[in-house]
């Protein structure tokens, strides 16, 4: 890779020799490179936001090659040195597991050829635009990782040799893209953003299916080696406005090149000959008529020129007959007032006992409006709190239905209420985490809360006062973003009634 960097870089200054109109300019500049994976690995999207992008720097050469003299379109290619890759990190709760943190990098370097078509407008400071297609060649490489216990690093991995090839854990040796850039030059200098996104990948993995393309968001600074020589050439322009007569749509009157040379009285870009309202400024788009509310009809057919709207309704906006701020196009109730949240529709009442369901707290059982929409409490609030403490008790083994033996004491008090209250009934509830799969949480749930029934059982209580339900992770008690949260979901939920 080394050598073919500097053949190329030989090529392009060579040929300078032949090209009296190209210039060779050093390019540097910094960028953050991050790598785009999709894969089958269960829980990958919780996983790939420890996932971080690598800050790097490319330096290299391009060429700069005008297809006339007088032409505002550049071939640009170039021979760019890139770091490109990407960083992982990870912490644990050190209260559930040896390991603190996991480190890793995955650092990879090409010699990257982007092929660009530049357009350049533009007269002392000139604005570009352009991009194309690229070829990466891979360079070096190094991977680390660094696992860390609460005895210290447990293990510190480092590959600066990294394998190429097309097999399981090798990185490929062409890959290629597209880019973009947006830019200015001013004379020798010229300063631009970039992107770029790989099209094929340039890893394969060796213990799972993925694929993985790299992007890259950076700034380029360039700086032209010398200055090229000028080719004369004499341009006819008959009104002098400084457009040539082959590209002057009004060869005869003098205009401006937002209008390719023809006059604009009112100067918004659209040429008097095209112009519907040639003494008014406006938009092209409305063929040079003004459009003051921007909702793209002429205020000369505008019902609501002050006011945006659409063509449908002649400039008005789209209307809202019961006035709840959901238009009439996308209101599923257009006739009652509703709200935004529920498409213009008024909140439910899913158990239809005068309480909407954002405002009642049992919203599947009828109720009352003085209990919230809940029923009359019936059973002792003194027994409830003591069932509800005895459940948040209840543990189990790890990913298991098996009853930790703290949890018979706790248990056993949730006996004596229902051998003291003999009319009472419980309902037990399993949930869990969102970690691992739907189907596997749904079953360990169920799981779980049977396991609390047959202790419950084992006690002697009747089977008919006992119902169980496992909903999974259905009902998270919170967003399980970390591993305290997500703790806090894995429960059992003990609830009385007559």
């Amino acid at each position: 890779m080394k050598r073919a960097f500097l053949l190329l870089l030989t090529a392009i200054i060579s040929s300078t020799i032949t090209f009296s109109q190209l210039r060779v300019a050093v390019v540097v500049g910094g960028q953050q490179s991050s790598v785009i994976e999709t894969n089958n690995v269960p829980g990958w999207d919780t996983l790939k936001d420890n996932f971080s992008g690598r800050t790097g720097l490319h330096a290299g050469f391009v060429a700069d090659l005008p297809f006339s003299p007088t032409s505002k379109l550049y071939f640009q290619p170039g021979v760019i040195f890139y770091m490109k890759g990407r960083k992982f990190s990870q912490q644990f709760d050190p209260s559930s597991s040896t390991v603190i943190s996991v480190k890793s990098t995955q650092f990879i370097n090409y010699i990257d050829i982007p092929l660009n078509l530049l357009l350049k407008v533009g007269k002392k400071g000139k604005f570009i635009i352009g991009g194309g297609p690229y070829a990466g060649f891979f360079y070096n490489g190094k991977e680390t990782a660094q696992t860390v216990g609460q005895t210290g690093i447990l293990q510190d991995d480092k590959n600066d040799d990294l394998p190429v090839g097309s097999n399981p854990g090798q990185y490929a040796v062409f890959n290629y893209g597209v880019n973009g850039l947006i830019g200015f030059e001013s004379g020798r200098i010229f300063l631009t953003a970039n992107y770029s996104r790989g099209l094929n990948d340039f890893y394969k993995a060796k213990d799972y299916t993925g694929t993985f393309k790299h992007q890259v968001i950076g700034a380029t600074l360039g700086i032209f080696l010398g200055k090229p020589a000028e080719l004369e050439k004499k341009v006819k322009d008959k009104d002098k406005d400084g457009i040539p007569d082959e590209n002057d749509n009004c060869p005869d009157d003098a205009g401006t090149s937002a209008t390719n040379g023809c006059p604009d009285k009112d100067s918004d870009g659209v040429a008097d000959k095209d112009d519907k309202c040639p003494d008014l400024p406006g938009q092209v788009k409305n063929n040079g008529c003004p459009d003051k509310d921007n909702d793209s009809v002429p205020d000369q057919d505008d019902k609501c020129p002050d006011v945006p709207g659409t063509a449908k309704y002649n400039g008005c906006p789209v209307p809202d007959s019961d006035k709840d701020g959901v238009n009439d196009e996308v209101d599923k109730c257009p006739t009652v007032t509703g709200s935004t949240r529920y498409n213009g529709c008024p909140v439910p009442d899913t158990d239809n006992d005068g309480v909407n369901d954002e405002e009642d707290k049992c919203p599947s059982v009828k109720g009352t409006k003085e209990n919230n929409g809940c029923p009359p409490e019936e059973v002792k609030k003194e027994i409830i709190e003591q069932v509800n403490y005895a459940a948040k008790l209840i543990q189990f083994q790890s990913a298991k239905a098996i009853l930790l033996p703290q949890s018979f004491r706790v248990l056993d008090e949730v006996v004596e209420i229902l051998k003291e209250n003999p009319g009472l009934k419980l309902l037990i509830e399993g949930h869990t985490s969102a970690d691992g799969s739907l189907a596997f949480n749904m079953k360990l749930s169920e799981d779980r809360a049977e396991g609390v029934k047959k202790y419950l059982l084992s006690k002697g209580i009747t089977e008919s006062r006992l119902t169980t339900k496992g909903y999974g992770p259905t009902q998270p008690l919170n967003r399980g973003k970390t591993i305290a949260e997500r703790s806090q979901n894995r429960r059992v939920e003990l609830k009385l009634s007559n």
